[in-house]
Order: structure tokens, then C-alpha cells, then sequence
């Protein structure tokens, strides 16, 4: 007789066993019809554990958000001021995509349960709300005492959470097929083409004023001339100036 005995399964953790049980449930009799009582008898715990780690329902679909928020405040605080601000809150908010990514399966459950319920998609936009206040906040500390420092922050903000949620959530209607990172690294660099600083240097550095007498430009195609509206925002500056480049 053989002196090993089989090692019995370790249990999930309680919070994990009750994210399980919640959507299992969700899943077979609908969100609204699924009570905490339904979640708690089938995780086989009380409902003091499930408010332990749950202040609602709502908060069970969402189980991770909360340390995603986190660790992306903690990304932001060690910033330094080598690092280009654009270029630092969309690596930021590659932390979101990063956690979806993490299990794919229960992203999508989870995406298409809250398409179907009102109240799930008014918490989620809460969420997305809390992140971005969390690069506004940051891009705010970075752009103080510049003009129009604050609006840039929160117009930078709201373009990094909109490229970000564009790319993601495509690939969540596409059931977690594909490439999820090139989706977002491709919307996120389209933001820090419009709004990155090395953008604007780079423009500063191509433009070196207009050809005086006796000089000539190296060719036809070493020059392009932009107008624009004196009060045009300088993202659509950029932007003009962009195409032109490419179109030269």
C-alpha cells in the first residue's frame, strides 16, 4: 500500500468563492432575480462574510476595480518629471486593460451582464469616472501654472479613458478574441500623437521659420506652410500640422 495520500484541493478564497457563486447565479436566473441570500447559500457563508467583503451586489461584479484604482494611484505617485505626462497616464491606464486581460472569460461575462442591466452600467460609469479623476488629477499637478492647464489636463483625462474603453471594450464584444493590447496601444497612440508634449517639440523643432532672400529650401517637400485660426485649440494645431506631414 502506497504510504502518500491525495493532497485535498485547497479552497478558494472566500472572496473568490463568492465572486464565483454570484455570477454562477447571475448567470443561470438573471442579476435582478439573484439575492445576496442566493449568493451567500450557495458559496456556503453568511451574509456578514459577503458585506465583509461586498458593500452591495453591485460591488460583487465588480471585484477588482478597487485594486486596479489603486494600484494606478500608486503608479501615478511615483511619477518623476522625466517621465512626458501623456505618455505616463496612458501607461496608466494600461493597468486597467491589464486586469481584464488577467481572465478574459469573466471580462466578458461580466461585460455582457451589464450591458442587460441599467443600474450595473450607471455603477460602472462611476468607476470609470474614479479613473479618470485619478489622471486628471495627476496631469492637473503636472500642468499647473500653464495656461489652460486644467482644462488640458481633464481634456487629456477624458481622451485617455475614451481610446482606452473604445479599444477594450471592441475587443469584449469580439468574446476576448484578439489582441487586446495592440487594440489599446494603437487607440492610445493616437492620444499621445494629438496631445503629447514630445509632439509639440517636435513640431517647434521641424519649423524654423520662413526661407529668407538668397537662401532656398533643401527641396519642394522640405516645407510646409499651416494656417490656422489665431484661437484654434493647439491640439487641432497639431493635428493640422500632422497631416500635412504626411500628406507632404
Amino acid at each position: 500500500m502506497s504510504s502518500s495520500s491525495a493532497v485535498p484541493a485547497a479552497k478558494p478564497p472566500m472572496r473568490d468563492a463568492l465572486v464565483a457563486a454570484a455570477f454562477r447565479l447571475f448567470l443561470e436566473r438573471g442579476y435582478e432575480q439573484t439575492t445576496v441570500d442566493d449568493i451567500v447559500a450557495l458559496a456556503g457563508v453568511g451574509r456578514r462574510s459577503f458585506f465583509r467583503y461586498f458593500p452591495s451586489k453591485e460591488d460583487v461584479v465588480f471585484p477588482d476595480h478597487e485594486g486596479c484604482l489603486a494600484d494606478m494611484h500608486a503608479f501615478l505617485a511615483a511619477s518623476g518629471e522625466e517621465h512626458e505626462p501623456v505618455r505616463r497616464v496612458c501607461d496608466a491606464a494600461r493597468t486597467v486593460l491589464r486586469m481584464y486581460a488577467e481572465n478574459p472569460t469573466f471580462s466578458v461575462q461580466r461585460y455582457r451582464l451589464t450591458r442587460k442591466v441599467p443600474g450595473l452600467r450607471a455603477y460602472e460609469l462611476s468607476v470609470v469616472w474614479r479613473y479618470e479623476r485619478a489622471l486628471a488629477e495627476y496631469l492637473r499637478g503636472r500642468f499647473a501654472g500653464r495656461p489652460d492647464g486644467t482644462l488640458r489636463a481633464d481634456v487629456v483625462a477624458a481622451a485617455v479613458v475614451a481610446a482606452h474603453n473604445n479599444a477594450l471594450r471592441s475587443w469584449l464584444r469580439s468574446d476576448g478574441e484578439g489582441d487586446a493590447g495592440a487594440a489599446v496601444d494603437h487607440a492610445l497612440g493616437y492620444v499621445q500623437r494629438t496631445f503629447g508634449e514630445s509632439v509639440r517639440a517636435s513640431a517647434a523643432h521641424a519649423w524654423s521659420g520662413p526661407v529668407r532672400a538668397g537662401e532656398e529650401a533643401e527641396s519642394p517637400d522640405d516645407v510646409v506652410v499651416l494656417v490656422a485660426r489665431r484661437d484654434a485649440p493647439l491640439w487641432r494645431v497639431v493635428q493640422a500640422l500632422e497631416a500635412g506631414l504626411d500628406r507632404s
